[in-house]
């Protein structure tokens, strides 16, 4: 009836296989657990011991976010495919039936949202948690209401056969916007995504730094992702900051001078935990315009 997938990076997930695994032996349904290693670092034997009872594969290199979803495909063998991510806690006991019992109604595409600890974390992992709580966490009616943007790869069921029409842009191998372009691929085909109430625990929340690195690559990303895509108007449309961007545009060399100017200090009031999320969309537009410019400059 339905394969859990969960690629796995440098994390433990004991817990999460655990309870997965408890919950579907409670239900009685058929099921799979396969978990891909992406060539992790760390936390290989202990997910492998984890792992016995279940498919375990180990890749020798890190293919990354988007090919490695697509792998499931080559392993699965039931008609539904649950992704979760590696960092994610299962908090409801009836978290698995949930989608157990929408798969009655044939859906082509689920998602269940994501939560954040409602525990205040230290100042070094403020802004992504911050970030989670106000903007990412949003609840499954809001999400609704846009349902292809709302598209996140963190906690989704999937028809196999649309997977294997739609598949992740295997294009994207850095970090970021995988969801957005995936998303967006769903729309053009008219494949309505449904949201429905049945979160994960964030379970990792980063460090300041890292967040800051990730959030400046999944630009450089969404920018490389532009200059292939055949829908570069349209994808536009759907994305906040490029959208914002466009409104700005006449702007722009202004907003440029200030934010190289006030760059050091904006990145340190960030990275030390001192959270403004108006202050962070500023960040982005900077690096925005700042990875424009030197894109231009190289053309």
């Amino acid at each position: 009836m339905i394969t859990i997938c969960i690629p796995v990076y440098n994390y433990d997930v004991t817990s999460l296989v655990n309870e997965l695994s408890s919950q579907a032996k409670l239900l009685g349904v058929q099921h799979e657990i396969i978990i891909i290693d992406d060539c992790s670092d760390s936390f290989k034997e202990l997910n492998k011991r984890v792992c016995e009872k279940h498919t375990y594969i180990e890749l020798s290199e890190n293919i990354g976010r988007a090919r490695i979803r697509n792998l499931f495909l080559k392993y699965a063998k039931y008609e539904y495919l649950l992704f979760l991510d590696c960092d994610s806690l299962i908090g409801a006991a009836d978290f698995l039936s949930k989608y157990i019992d929408i798969i009655t109604d044939a859906p082509s595409v689920v998602c269940g949202g994501r939560v954040y600890n409602e525990k205040r974390p230290k100042r070094e992992r403020l802004l992504s948690w911050k970030y989670g709580v106000l903007r990412e966490s949003q609840p499954y009616l809001v999400r609704q209401e846009y349902p292809n943007k709302s598209f996140m790869t963190n906690n989704f069921l999937i028809k196999r056969t649309i997977l294997d029409t739609i598949r992740f842009d295997e294009r994207i191998v850095k970090y970021g916007h995988e969801d957005t372009l995936f998303g967006f691929s769903l729309k053009k085909e008219n494949i309505i995504i449904t949201h429905i109430d049945n979160p994960v625990i964030n379970g990792d929340v980063e460090l300041n730094g890292e967040y800051l690195k990730k959030t400046r690559e999944g630009i450089v990303n969404l920018l490389n992702i532009l200059k292939y895509t055949e829908y570069k108007d349209d994808l536009i449309s759907d994305i906040t900051l490029l959208k914002f961007y466009e409104k700005v545009k006449k702007s722009e060399a202004f907003i440029y001078f200030t934010f190289i100017l006030f760059k050091p200090l904006i990145t340190f009031l960030l990275a030390k935990g001192y959270v403004n999320l108006y202050l962070f969309d500023y960040y982005k537009l900077g690096v925005l315009i700042e990875n424009l410019r030197v894109s231009s400059r190289k053309s």
